[in-house]
């Protein structure tokens, strides 16, 4: 099993950092306007602008 990598509404943050909205089960998916939003360890996810969406950590390029 590997590390949850989306959650929803009242799921708590594995780690600090910022998250944005992506569609449900979706990678690909572009999303106008998502909400970001940047929580602490242990905080609770908000609500998403709709009942379709996830919260997924922003994660930065890395270079090799």
């Amino acid at each position: 099993m590997g590390e949850q990598t989306e959650f929803e509404k009242g799921d708590k943050a594995p780690n600090d950092g910022e998250y944005t909205e992506v569609g449900e089960k979706s990678f690909h998916t572009e999303i106008q306007n998502p909400k970001r939003i940047t929580l602490k360890k242990g905080e609770s996810f908000p609500e998403t602008s709709n009942q379709n969406r996830k919260w997924k950590r922003l994660t930065k390029a890395r270079v090799h």
